[in-house]
């Protein structure tokens, strides 16, 4: 299994990015895929999840309305479509996949068995 993190940069708050996690080696609808950030000095928080299927989205509270999980079926790829940003949501962006992720489990980083590179974002104020 393979997740390759792409489209991080550095933006101006207020400002919109959109990264893309590019994945390979599994069955893209078998398992939930999730994002997660880490700021420097900071424990790796929960930003979003595609659910089984692609069914449903689920994100954190600091994000919703402002950040949208998507997915590319053909491109077996997932999207964070960031706007509204602010200065603290700069950190390092990751996806992430696995199968002992469920539904109930998701917010866990621990959970997840795979993960890409990471791609930062920063804002600037």
């Amino acid at each position: 299994v393979q997740l390759v993190e792409s489209g991080g940069g550095l933006v101006q708050a207020g400002g919109s990015l959109r990264l893309s996690c590019q994945t390979s080696g599994y069955n893209f609808d078998d398992y939930v895929i999730g994002w997660f950030r880490q700021a420097p000095g900071k424990e790796r928080e929960f930003v979003g999840a595609l659910k089984w299927r692609g069914i449903s989205t689920a994100y954190a509270d600091s994000v919703k309305g402002r950040f949208t999980i998507s997915r590319d079926n053909a491109e077996s790829t997932v999207y964070l479509a960031m706007s509204s940003l602010i200065p603290e949501d700069t950190a390092v962006y990751y996806c992430a996949t696995g199968p002992r992720v469920t539904i109930a489990t998701m917010t866990l980083h621990a959970r997840y068995d795979y993960w890409g590179q990471g791609t930062q974002v920063t804002v600037s104020s």
